[in-house]
């Protein structure tokens, strides 16, 4: 594969040193196995959920969900498992590790945190720091939004004035 045009490339599969060939070889082979392995954990993850929405139907009070936010985060779970999937496939296909595709993850993985969480088991301070954690890959994510746009990001300019 052409070096990017960075000129950077994660994986160069065609490099003049033969250890680097056979180190980036045994990578791909453990993407490949980390992505046969993910699609095991989300095809579980479906049949999980749709046993427990069988049972929920099933037993009494029938078609009713009295505790229905574990089956959110089961569904959102199984969301993560595909996002992660994805990441691990075009990281496969493009050689390069896809950091907009992983902030986007990462956001999806704390909102379903946020949506499942039980508030009275985390102080004041937790939830603060969740917030943080939130506006962080919020901001960079819109960064790296700017920088694909090719708008890029201009700090300090003299020209902004």
């Amino acid at each position: 594969m052409a070096a990017k045009p960075n000129g950077h490339e994660e994986l160069p599969v065609a490099s003049a040193d033969p250890v680097l060939r056979v180190l980036h070889w045994v990578m791909r082979i453990a993407a490949y196995v980390l992505a046969i392995a993910m699609v095991a954990v989300i095809v579980e993850g479906v049949i999980s959920v749709l046993y427990e929405l069988y049972r929920a139907f099933v037993t009494k009070p029938f078609f009713l969900m009295p505790d229905i936010v574990p089956i959110f985060g089961a569904f959102l779970a199984v969301l993560i498992a595909f996002e992660i999937f994805a990441n691990i496939t075009l990281y496969i296909r493009a050689d390069v590790f896809p950091v907009k595709l992983v902030i986007a993850t990462a956001l999806m993985a704390i909102s379903r945190k946020i949506i499942v969480v039980d508030m009275s088991e985390y102080s004041a301070l937790d939830l603060v720091g969740v917030a943080a954690v939130v506006i962080a890959l919020g901001a960079t994510y819109w960064m790296v939004s700017l920088v694909d746009q090719g708008q890029g990001i201009r700090v300090g300019s003299r020209h902004d004035c």
